[in-house]
């Protein structure tokens, strides 16, 4: 399984199958042993369930119930 929307993702250990998150900076790989998070490796395996997406924008403005009717 390569990527779950992005077909151009940089590769991290952060995502990666074989690694644990210790904190927000530090991996626990199962090869490499304690790396930083945005290391990378040959071993790497796409997990999508490690990934958090990145929040949606804010529309621009504040919209009403005025603007949904006809």
């Amino acid at each position: 399984m390569k990527s779950l929307f992005m077909r151009k993702m940089d590769p991290r250990c952060v995502y990666c199958a074989l690694g644990r998150s210790l904190n927000a900076k530090e991996v626990a790989c199962v090869r490499q042993g304690v790396v930083g998070a945005y290391d990378r490796c040959r071993s790497f395996r796409y997990d999508a369930l490690k990934r958090v997406p990145a929040k949606p924008e804010k529309l621009g403005r504040d919209y009403g119930d005025g603007d949904f009717t006809l």
